[in-house]
């Protein structure tokens, strides 16, 4: 059985001003989110990890080093979501300016675009999902930590839980916190701990 450590990134300027979309745009973390990063490290104390991957921007990267302490694994398949027109903008500022667009994504982003011009929750789910079934190919067991971020990590457990897509946002996960889940030989999944400070 493998372990996964599903770490979201730490504060970046972004997620402090009124947590403005950032999704390809490859921005640092604050001071604030390097100390959660070490924070983390200090939590999982004791964990050994047979692999450490991240998505490939910086905030992610630069989380999972300090987290686990130990070389990481980039992978594009962890990149977050495509937000389109949405990019850099506030909710209430996107919202404001193409109300349909938001209506549609929460109607149903499995077949919508975020944004109008981005990815549709099938394809970020499709992409996530093909990263962890490789993954469990290369570590039958162990612990992984593997960092990623809110949009992903979120549309990605709710379709592994049997959620319609569109409820992704029920779940959450702040920013520097574990989600812990299993995954078995045959791919089955649990959830252990959501949204968690160990």
């Amino acid at each position: 059985m493998l372990n996964v450590f599903l770490l979201r990134h730490g504060q970046t300027a972004w997620n402090a001003d009124n947590n403005r979309y950032c999704g390809r745009t490859d921005i640092p973390l604050t001071e604030k989110g390097i100390q959660q990063a070490g924070i983390v490290r200090d939590q999982l104390k004791g964990t050994s990890f047979v692999g450490v991957y991240s998505s490939p921007l910086e905030r992610a990267f630069v989380t999972a080093g300090i987290a686990a302490g130990k070389p990481v694994i980039k992978d594009n398949r962890l990149i977050e979501a495509d937000f389109g027109a949405w990019e850099r903008k506030t909710k209430e500022e996107f919202i404001a300016a193409a109300p349909q667009l938001w209506h549609n994504w929460m109607d149903d982003p499995a077949a919508h675009r975020a944004g109008g011009t981005g990815e549709t929750g099938l394809e970020i789910v499709t992409r996530v999902d093909d990263f962890f079934r490789e993954l469990l190919q290369r570590h039958a067991s162990g612990n992984v930590l593997v960092a990623a971020h809110n949009g992903v990590n979120r549309l990605y457990l709710a379709y592994r839980l049997g959620m319609p897509l569109k409820n992704y946002r029920m779940l959450v996960q702040d920013n520097a916190t574990v989600t812990v889940f299993t995954l078995s030989d045959h791919n089955d999944f649990t959830l252990q701990h959501l949204n968690s400070k160990f």
